[in-house]
C-alpha cells in the first residue's frame, strides 16, 4: 500500500473509530458514494463492532396529479368543483368529514385540495373552503342536515329568513338554503341568499324576503 493510501487508511481508521453505532450505520446506507478506501475501512468497522445495516427506507413517491377534466368532456360540468361551506376547526372538519364518506361524497379542503382532514395543511382558524364534484351537490345537502358546527365564527352565522321560500321553478317549499352569496361590501347593502331545491335540484338567489304565493 502506497504511503499516502497508509496515511489515509489511518486517518479513516480513527475518524470511523470515533463514531456512534448510529453514525456508522447511517454513513453504511449510503456506502455507495464513499471512495474505495473509506469503504473497506467503514466496512473493517462495521464488522469489528458487529453491527447490522438494515436496508434504507425509501421514501413513497408523491401522490400522482389529479387529473383535470377536459372541459371538452360531457361530464366537465357535473365534475366540476363547487363549495359547500367552510371549516374553522379541526373537530368541525372531522365532523363534516365523517357525514361525507358515510354518504359516499368525495371531498376537497383548502386550496391544497386535501382529501382528510389528516391532510390538511391550511390554518382552520382563519376558515377552510370544503369543496365537492356537481354532481354530488344534493347528496351533500341531505348529508349536511346533520351538521352541526361548534367553532363558526359569528360573522359567519346567517340568520335565514323566517318566512317560506318556494323553488321558482316547481313552486315546492322543500328547498335547503346553501349560503349567503358574498361580494357584498356596502353597509346598507341587502344580504343575498343561495338556495336549492331538494324536489327538483333547481338552485337560484334571492334576497329572502319573497314569499309563496297563497294556495288557491
Amino acid at each position: 500500500m502506497a504511503p499516502e493510501s497508509s496515511l489515509e487508511w489511518l486517518r479513516l481508521s480513527a475518524h470511523y473509530r470515533a463514531m456512534t453505532d448510529g453514525e456508522l450505520i447511517s454513513i453504511a446506507r449510503q456506502s455507495s458514494k464513499l471512495t474505495e478506501i473509506a469503504q473497506q475501512v467503514l466496512a473493517s468497522e462495521v464488522s469489528q463492532r458487529r453491527l447490522l445495516i438494515p436496508p434504507e427506507e425509501e421514501e413513497p413517491p408523491p401522490p400522482p396529479p389529479r387529473p383535470e377534466p377536459s372541459p371538452d368532456s360531457p361530464y366537465a360540468e357535473d365534475r366540476e368543483l363547487v363549495q359547500i361551506c367552510s371549516v374553522w376547526s379541526v373537530s368541525d372538519a372531522l365532523k363534516l368529514q365523517w357525514l361525507l364518506d358515510r354518504a359516499g361524497i368525495p371531498f376537497f379542503m383548502g386550496p391544497e385540495k386535501a382529501t382528510g382532514v389528516d391532510e390538511v395543511t391550511s390554518d382552520f382558524s382563519k376558515g377552510v373552503s370544503v369543496q365537492i364534484m356537481r354532481i354530488g351537490f344534493f347528496w351533500a345537502n341531505e348529508a349536511m342536515r346533520d351538521y352541526f358546527p361548534k367553532d363558526e365564527p359569528a360573522s359567519e352565522q346567517v340568520e335565514i329568513p323566517d318566512t317560506a321560500v318556494c323553488c321558482p321553478v316547481c313552486r315546492s317549499q322543500d328547498v335547503i338554503f346553501k349560503n349567503l352569496a358574498h361580494g357584498e361590501t356596502s353597509a346598507s347593502s341587502v344580504q343575498r341568499f343561495n338556495w336549492t331545491c331538494h324536489n327538483c335540484g333547481n338552485t337560484w338567489q334571492d334576497d329572502g324576503i319573497a314569499k309563496c304565493p297563497a294556495s288557491r
